[in-house]
């Protein structure tokens, strides 16, 4: 009887083993769901900045409030994915061993940046309500870079795993 109870869990080890590959697979397919997801998201919501800032909220206050409509509901609903993509990303490394690896840990930094500048988004888009945003619509065009800069490192270190 003891022996078939080790048996059985030395079964259970194996065949959660074999599994890790197919987990692995499926939490990858479902960050970069949440990744691609994010990114729209990170890229649009600073192309609606450009285009608040080259609006004057007194002379036309309807097309600024349909603006900061937009953007109100593009960052409540970028919010979740980017909580999304930061938890299935932070889980793959654990599954897969990863996480001693360096190239892991600047990865998450990114990830950490990004999640700064998602939030930092939100402190821009109170200034818009406020009506106090302070920088120009070519400030905005070059915020909206950042993603782009931290996407191609991003996937610099995830396929090239260079340390």
């Amino acid at each position: 009887m003891l022996q078939n109870l080790t048996f059985s869990r030395y079964n259970e080890r194996t065949d959660y083993n074999k599994r890790l590959p197919e987990m692995y697979l499926w939490f990858k397919l479902i960050h970069v769901f949440f990744v691609i997801s994010w990114f729209a998201g990170l890229f649009y919501l600073p192309r609606i900045y450009v285009n608040l800032a080259q609006v004057d909220p007194t002379s036309n206050r309807s097309e600024y409030q349909r603006l900061i409509g937009m953007a109100e509901r593009l960052f409540k609903f970028m919010t979740p994915l980017g909580i999304g993509a930061f938890l299935f990303g932070l889980a793959i490394p654990f599954i897969t061993g990863w996480w001693g690896q360096g190239w892991v840990h600047t990865k998450v930094t990114l990830t950490v940046v990004l999640l700064g500048y998602h939030f930092y988004c939100y402190r821009l888009l109170l200034d818009f309500k406020d009506n106090r945003n302070r920088y120009s619509h070519k400030w905005y065009r070059f915020f909206n870079e950042v993603p782009v800069i931290i996407m191609i490192i991003a996937l610099y270190l995830v396929i090239f795993k260079p340390f």
